[in-house]
């Protein structure tokens, strides 16, 4: 399953660029960027760190629960949109 655009939902959610969370997180911007393009893949302490700093634990417990994408994406733009 394929989580990028999950959490930059999650992040823009937030209302942090990927500069900012990439500072939060002491990683670069480039490494947040490959995340949410799925070209590069997180850890849990980085998922939980993710989730924590944007508000989004549900997040983190749906994708631990193995929910699908499509559900955890509806969920979060559901808060996004009118909540």
């Amino acid at each position: 399953m394929k989580f990028g655009a999950i959490l930059q939902a999650c992040r823009e959610r937030a209302g942090l660029s990927q500069e900012q969370l990439a500072e939060k997180l002491n990683r670069s911007r480039s490494c947040i960027s490959k995340i949410e393009g799925d070209k590069k893949t997180l850890d849990a302490e980085t998922l939980i760190k993710w989730t924590d700093l944007t508000n989004a634990r549900e997040v983190a417990v749906s994708f631990f629960c193995g929910m699908d994408g499509l559900s955890i994406m509806q969920h979060v733009m559901q808060f996004t949109v009118g909540g």
